[in-house]
């Protein structure tokens, strides 16, 4: 089989792409270590949960809402709950499922986190671009997200801001 190798406009879009993947993620989470004492996914964990009805969640509904595996977030949450930011409890209508709740003083954690990271956020992607390019950026990102979730599953995550 003849490899399709990327010629040089493939080479110079994906050499940058794979440059934002890396270096993007860095920023937000020594952004958040430094002013929240908080890693960016511990941070994504506390916000989307702060996002639920009751600031509560099943775990598997948070594993699939962060799109993180189960193992991964017990041992986060495990993290966050030693330190009073949440929460775990079984209902006692159904004791076989657990659920994950943001504490007062999670809320008050990602109250207190929320401004530098959108302020981090703001300043390393959406100030960069213009309001066209934002809206390139979204395109991009859509028809990435199609191909690499055919199925839609995850839309849900990163379609909730949507229209």
């Amino acid at each position: 089989m003849d490899t399709p190798w990327l010629d040089r406009p493939q080479l110079r879009a994906w050499v940058r792409l794979r440059a934002v993947l890396e270096l993007l993620p860095a920023v937000l989470d020594a952004q958040l270590r430094r002013d929240a004492g908080l890693t960016e996914f511990e941070y994504y964990v506390l916000a989307t949960l702060s996002e639920t009805p009751g600031r509560t969640s099943r775990m598997t509904e948070l594993s699939w809402g962060t799109n993180a595996t189960l193992p991964r977030l017990s041992h986060v949450v495990t993290r966050l709950e030693k330190r009073g930011l949440v929460e775990r409890f079984s209902r006692p209508d159904d004791r076989r499922t657990t659920h994950v709740r943001l504490t007062d003083d999670g809320w008050e954690k990602v109250r207190q986190a929320a401004p530098g990271h959108v302020a981090t956020v703001h300043h390393h992607v959406v100030d960069t671009l213009t309001p066209e390019q934002l809206d390139q950026l979204a395109a991009i990102a859509d028809a990435l997200l199609a191909r690499l979730d055919p199925s839609g599953t995850s839309a849900a995550i990163y379609t909730r801001y949507d229209g």
